[in-house]
This record gives structure tokens, C-alpha cells and sequence, in this order.
């Protein structure tokens, strides 16, 4: 059962993902500022994707509860799985919805604050370097089509845009913080994101 209104604006299929390169943001993305970034460490570019699945409640879809998770404002009485969530100061720079609908929350060039503790490839504090896309989901439920439509254009555009990016320093969450999380999850399907990517070029 879905909880609540869909907040975000149009599906982002069917048309180029531009990102100003100036502002850190996707152009025509719905823009809502979180207060969990800051500024990266000093020199420090981004040079790594972490895919993230999430769900509010766990494994229901929609509503205002991600939003409100990452402005702070998520209320702990309205499900039982929100009392310790409403507690966080999480971030993504981005959330990916099922119906492909994109909302940025933190600049490209700022810090959001998604990984937690991580290490990649013996490189610790993946959220210095690292850029979070949130996929709404869950481990065991397959991802949609239009996910991974959208997706693979917004890494093109961020590949694009970022030169220290690239194909091969795309990681889950679970590859981050292995023992500690598992998302995206297994039913998020890595091969057909790739091949996507590889269409792309």
C-alpha cells in the first residue's frame, strides 16, 4: 500500500539530462535543498557513483517520506519503521523514483552525506569523492525499465560533466560498506545497466 501523495515532478524519459556545471544541478530537475552536505574536502572532485536503493516504509513506494527524510522533517509516529529513520541526517545528491521522476537535493560539487562509513578500493569517506543516487526500492523487488532508462542517462550526463568519473568506478552501496549494507540489492540488475551505458556511447 502506498502512503501518501507522489511529490516529484515529470518522468525524466525521453530527453537529455543537461547538468550546469556552475550550480552542481540537473536542469529542470525538481531542486530541494537538504541540510545534510557540505563542502568537500579541499581539491576533492568527485571520481565515484554510488548506487543506493531506499523505501519508505521499507518495500512501499511513493509518498512524501523520502523527501522528508532527507530535509529532516520525517515524522516518527506516522509508521512504526520511522522511529529510528526520523533520527538520521542522511543525503543523496539525487533520487531516482519509479516512475523515473528525478529530484536532486544536494549540488554535484558538494558533499551529501549517503555513504556513511565506506572504503573503496582501500580509499575510506566515499562521501568526499563520491556522488549518491538514490533508486527508490527495495533489495528484493526488481527495479523498473524506466529506472534504468533514466539512470543510464543521468550517469552519460554526470560522466560528461565530471572528467574524473567513469564507467568503471560505478559501486552499490553494499560494495562500499559490504557487511553493513546491501543495497541496491540483488534484484538490481548490473549486467543491463552496463549495457545500457555501452548503448550509449
Amino acid at each position: 500500500m502506498e502512503i501518501g501523495a507522489n511529490t516529484v515532478g515529470r518522468p525524466a524519459t525521453g530527453r537529455e539530462l543537461a547538468i550546469d556545471p556552475d550550480r552542481g544541478l540537473i536542469e529542470g530537475v525538481p531542486y530541494r535543498p537538504s541540510p545534510n552536505a557540505d563542502e568537500r574536502p579541499g581539491g576533492v572532485v568527485p571520481d565515484l557513483i554510488v548506487l543506493h536503493g531506499i523505501s519508505l516504509p521499507p518495500a512501499e513506494f511513493g509518498g512524501p517520506w523520502i523527501d522528508a527524510l532527507f530535509s529532516n522533517t520525517l515524522d516518527p509516529t506516522a509508521h512504526p519503521s520511522f522511529r529510528e529513520a526520523a533520527a538520521l541526517r542522511v543525503s543523496a545528491h539525487v533520487l531516482l523514483r519509479r516512475d523515473g521522476a528525478l529530484t536532486q537535493y544536494v549540488p554535484f560539487h558538494q558533499r551529501a552525506w549517503h555513504a556513511g562509513t565506506s572504503s573503496y578500493r582501500g580509499r575510506p569517506r566515499c562521501n568526499d569523492f563520491s556522488i549518491g543516487i538514490e533508486l527508490e526500492g527495495a533489495d528484493e523487488v526488481p527495479y523498473e525499465a524506466v529506472q534504468y532508462a533514466v539512470l543510464s542517462r543521468l550517469i552519460r550526463s554526470l560522466l560528461e560533466a565530471y572528467p574524473g568519473l567513469s564507467r568503471d568506478r560505478i559501486a552499490g552501496h553494499a560494495d562500499i560498506a559490504p557487511g553493513r549494507k546491501t543495497d541496491p540489492g540483488p534484484a538490481f540488475d548490473w549486467h543491463h545497466l552496463m549495457r545500457l551505458l555501452e548503448e550509449d556511447r
